[in-house]
């Protein structure tokens, strides 16, 4: 098992940041991706950023330029730093970490999520 604990969220204004902090443990070994979702309400949970292990970066169309991921194999966190962010933007911001195995297969981690208001 994989748990993950989130701290960061919070209530900013547009155009202001936010730093998410995703701090991993338990059985790490074999984590290939960690990464950030969120979901607003009504709505789908969504990509919003993942980094692997060996450093590959996917970022959603929406965000490109304006958040930052960044991963720590040795500490296993992944943080998500926020800049200009919108009200668009707020949702709950879920870690999100993903194993590969030879017994199980693909294995989703989910935090338990960090809410993000963005005020205009």
């Amino acid at each position: 098992q994989v748990q993950l604990v989130e701290s960061g969220g919070g209530l900013v204004q547009a155009g202001g940041s936010l730093r998410l902090s995703c701090a991993a443990s338990g059985t790490i070994f074999s984590i290939y991706a960690m990464g950030w979702y969120r979901q607003a309400p009504g709505k789908q949970r969504e990509l919003v950023a993942r980094i692997t292990s060996g450093g590959s970066i996917n970022y959603a169309d929406s965000v490109k330029g304006r958040f930052t991921i960044s991963r720590d194999n040795g500490k296993n966190t992944v943080d998500l730093q926020m800049n200009s962010l919108r009200p668009e933007d707020t949702a709950v911001y879920h870690c999100n970490a993903v194993k590969v195995t030879s017994v199980a297969g693909v294995i989703n981690y989910w935090g338990q999520g960090t809410q993000v208001t963005v005020s205009s």
